[in-house]
């Protein structure tokens, strides 16, 4: 099936953001792939090339590579987004295997740092044809390629299946891989990337995966997961860990509370007729309350399946299987700013509201009155206000980052973390340096509207300096660039974190009371 015949769910918006193909100097890139020859078209002096397919998949089922064409595939706008809650500007289809290359000159001639971005959204949205991501401005600054992607999400790619269907037959059947789906899309992609990227003039032999949020959770799966072993080369997260993946256990507990707003059993007649309803009654249905965490939509995610994933991602250590690869951690300073600033009371709090307002967002079991004693003595000067975002941001997604930061330190495994300090003068500061900030910097998208950092002078300084941080880390393996101080790697007791700010600084155990508050209590990974 050509890809047009199913973009019938484009919405009006989305058709406004397909882009005409342009050539230049008369030429339109055109690259033999494995599956055929794909035409992209030429922007802003970048051969652009939006929504090649690198797959096709039943539902539930392994992604297998598409067949051969010798038709040539136009890839001048960008393919439908798996289906997700509350996207209604975006195409969507379960038919979503789709990725998207920048690159300065699609010709064998060169062989350039490959730069290929996971999105965020969790597991549960997102999508690789975000204005944020587009290619362009990263590709032309560092002589990069660049690929964005799009694969399974939510049920469609994490719906634990298996332990149902080997009750009932008791072998494991298809359905054994249904938990793990959305990884298997990541991992075919990187195939496709090793086995064509030469054409467009990256060296499959130098990829850097990186990804924010849910997509630095996905790159964490990855690095302990056998099948994508060998698949890419160095890595960086921001703001995105996976310390441990989701129990067979829970994961059924939320199959089975899926399958019941459906309206059915987890049995023969509930298996077989979960694979084949209407794509829209699994979107509706995902408004599940999350049986595990008991509030919130349900949650899927990777599942420690023993078919995909034999082991959680970075317990009780840092995988073996990745240690040779460089990797950067990264996180920004008030990462819980952009969750919960949305709410105006959330910045006219009392003292009396902490004790009742921290627990439910920190997500980890311990007083809330030590903490607020704590960051007290630490920070005289705080507010509550700004208590209540500095330890919701520790407790949560910076605790996940500096697991995982030890256990590759205490490995000797070459690692790099950051915390982003610089806050972005939106809405007039009060946000700080909240989460997502980094992604218009790497990406040198700072003039997208959507941009969280405004494209103020400061925030254009700002992108220099994280864009020539990943180029650098793309093409040696270090993030070093001459506008920084020494960037030394990760140690115990050292710890050493990168600063970013407009007056970048290496600091030892930045926040290290924070950090020590925290840690005498067991980290649990929403989800799990």
């Amino acid at each position: 099936m050509h890809r047009r015949h199913v973009l019938t769910g484009l919405t009006a918006l989305s058709a406004a953001t397909l882009v005409t193909p342009v050539s230049a100097k008369g030429r339109t890139p055109r690259v033999v792939t494995c599956s055929g020859p794909v035409e992209g078209f030429v922007k802003g002096g970048i051969s652009t090339f939006l929504g090649i397919r690198y797959g096709t998949a039943a539902r539930f089922q392994p992604p297998v590579a598409p067949p051969v064409s010798k038709a040539v595939y136009k890839a001048d706008r960008y393919g439908p987004s798996s289906p997700q809650g509350g996207k209604a500007d975006i195409g969507i289809s379960e038919d979503c295997l789709f990725l998207n290359v920048w690159t300065p000159n699609a010709r064998p001639n060169r062989k350039r740092p490959v730069m290929f971005y996971i999105h965020g959204g969790a597991y549960n949205g997102g999508s690789g044809s975000d204005p944020l991501y587009d290619g362009t401005n990263l590709s032309a600054h560092g002589d990069v390629v660049v690929v964005t992607v799009n694969h399974r999400l939510n049920v469609f790619g994490y719906l634990y299946l298996a332990r149902f269907e080997r009750l009932l037959s008791g072998t494991p059947g298809p359905l054994r891989y249904s938990g793990n789906c959305g990884q298997m899309d990541l991992h075919l992609a990187l195939e496709w990337v090793r086995d064509n990227i030469s054409g467009f003039g990256g060296d499959p032999d130098n990829v850097m995966v990186f990804g924010q949020s849910g997509g630095g959770a996905k790159i964490a799966t990855m690095m302990a997961t056998p099948a994508a072993k060998g698949l890419f080369h160095k890595c960086a997260t921001m703001s995105g860990q996976q310390v441990t993946a989701s129990g067979p256990g829970n994961a059924s507990l939320r199959t089975e509370a899926f399958l019941k707003t459906l309206g059915l059993k987890p049995d023969a007649d509930g298996l077989a007729a979960v694979q084949t309803l209407p794509m829209q009654a699994l979107v509706d249905a995902l408004k599940t309350t999350d049986t595990v965490i008991g509030k919130g939509s349900v949650y899927m995610g990777p599942v420690l399946d023993e078919t995909i994933l034999f082991r959680h991602p970075f317990y009780p250590d840092a995988p073996a299987q990745s240690h040779h690869i460089p990797m950067i951690i990264g996180n920004t300073k008030d990462e819980t700013r952009a969750f919960l600033g949305g709410n105006p009371k959330n910045f006219e709090l009392n003292w009396d509201d902490l004790p009742a307002k921290l627990p439910p967002e920190y997500r980890v079991d311990i007083d809330p009155y030590l903490v607020i004693d704590t960051y007290g003595k630490l920070y005289p000067t705080m507010s509550p206000s700004d208590v209540f975002f500095a330890a919701t941001t520790a407790g949560r997604s910076w605790r996940g980052a500096i697991i995982e930061a030890e256990e590759r330190a205490k490995s000797g495994a070459t690692t790099f973390v950051y915390q982003e300090n610089w806050p972005t003068p939106k809405d007039g500061g009060k946000l700080g340096a909240p989460h997502t900030v980094d992604i218009p910097l790497v990406f040198r998208n700072t003039a997208v509207d959507s941009a969280i950092t405004t494209n103020s002078a400061d925030a254009q300084a700002m992108a220099n300096l994280f864009s020539d941080a990943f180029i650098a880390f793309a093409r040696t393996g270090s993030p070093q660039t001459v506008a920084l101080p020494e960037w030394k790697p990760y140690t115990l007791p050292g710890r050493e974190t990168m600063l970013m700010d407009l007056k970048p600084e290496l600091a030892l155990d930045p926040r290290g009371e924070e950090r020590k508050l925290f840690e005498k209590v067991p980290f649990i990974q929403q989800g799990t």
